[in-house]
């Protein structure tokens, strides 16, 4: 699949807001009955872990913790499971963004998008094989502004998608979509939130969420190894219709490897007039060595 983008629209950062929607009141209901159900704490845990809550003014899951019932992961899980379950998100842009599949649906760039979303769906993405990592050969293929796009034309099919933004090389996910908080992925993986707390829903867009890349870690690669990666993409996996993710350039770190090792299919962003013929070969020769499916390359050209 090869495919020629015109050139093309500039992404303008812009501002929301940001507004909690569940309570503390619910959080702690979901969460104590997923974690009782996951078989991690019993009915006499409960009270010990809501009398603790109570006197510390904290949350659930970390009363839960601190007496040492649960672990961080226990935590993370039950929170994914809640947010899957309760189809709502505790943040929303409120921002549209501006992308040319929104602004300018009949345009040459959106149809041309457009015609990649109907050749992955012929080729069978999403199907129970739903994760697809956007690669680009190198840094400056368009691979972000692309992944974008496309994240907006699969959630216009009313498809619950998830764009994240793994590309800790650098991140623009949170431009594009207008968002102000600054945590997302690394963040989580090292511990410092948990998952429904970085997560964001597009209003104008209600299928699509962002998951951002969030601070910037200083050896990305040892996160995304982290066992913590692992289950949260599996989880994450089974509660969207689509996911997708935007990695940083092939040719510079070994993210993308590590990214696409845990996703059903690779799309190769190849710049036109810039990238090598050699470093693609190079590129599509390891992905298949390391046992990954491309499932087809696009030719991107602004």
């Amino acid at each position: 699949m090869s495919i020629s983008i015109p050139p093309a629209i500039q992404f303008v950062k812009t501002q929301n807001t940001v507004s909690l929607t569940d309570s503390i009141q619910r959080h702690t209901l979901r969460i104590g009955q997923i974690l009782l159900e996951m078989g991690k704490i019993t009915r006499e845990d409960t009270e010990r872990i809501l009398q603790l809550q109570k006197k510390n003014q904290i949350r659930f899951g970390e009363a839960a913790k601190q007496l040492g019932l649960v672990s961080d992961i226990d935590v993370q899980h039950a929170m994914t499971y809640q947010f899957g379950s309760s189809h709502q998100l505790p943040k929303q842009a409120g921002t549209t963004p501006e992308l040319p599949v929104i602004d300018q649906p009949g345009g040459t760039l959106a149809e041309s998008i457009r015609s990649v979303r109907t050749q992955l769906m012929l080729r069978g993405f999403p199907s129970k094989q739903n994760v697809l990592a956007v690669v680009g050969v190198r840094q400056d293929c368009g691979t972000s502004r692309f992944a974008a796009n496309l994240a907006a034309l699969y959630s216009q099919l009313d498809k619950r998608t998830l764009l994240i933004d793994a590309n800790f090389r650098n991140p623009v996910q949170h431009q594009i979509f207008g968002l102000t908080d600054k945590h997302g992925l690394s963040d989580m993986l090292a511990g410092h939130t948990v998952i429904t707390d970085v997560m964001v829903t597009i209003e104008s867009l209600p299928n699509l969420t962002i998951l951002p890349a969030g601070t910037l870690p200083p050896h990305s690669s040892e996160l995304l190894g982290m066992s913590t990666f692992n289950s949260t993409h599996e989880l994450l996996a089974g509660q969207f219709d689509v996911v997708l993710y935007d990695t940083p350039g092939y040719m510079e770190s070994t993210d993308a490897l590590l990214i696409a090792n845990n996703c059903d299919y690779v799309l190769l962003a190849v710049h036109k007039n810039q990238s090598r013929l050699d470093d693609v070969i190079a590129v599509s020769k390891q992905m298949a060595d390391n046992g990954t499916t491309i499932i087809g390359t696009v030719l991107v050209d602004y």
